[in-house]
């Protein structure tokens, strides 16, 4: 329910606008490419066959691969298209 100067639907569009940017940058992000390792990059034991058949291009064993996700940083929430109150008025 928009008001003000604000058209019928904008917040929603603004939603969508925000997860389609978001889709498109998940999107982007590489992963794996080319050839699994038989052994981790990082510590050297092996990694078991099915890992390297579930993620072709694999290079790090699932303990090593755990710790690197556990140092993932989120960024920013910014919204570049303005707050909700800002687009209502």
């Amino acid at each position: 329910m928009a008001g003000g100067w604000a058209k019928d639907g904008a917040v929603s569009e603004q939603i969508e606008a925000s997860i389609s940017d978001e889709l498109q940058r998940m999107r982007a992000r590489s992963g794996p490419q080319g050839e699994s390792l038989t052994h981790c990059a990082e510590c050297e034991e092996p990694i078991p066959e099915k890992r390297r058949a579930a993620i072709p291009g694999v290079k790090l064993c699932i303990d090593c691969q755990q710790e690197r996700d556990g140092q993932f940083k989120a960024r920013g929430g910014i919204n570049r298209r303005g707050s909700k109150d800002s687009q209502l008025k």
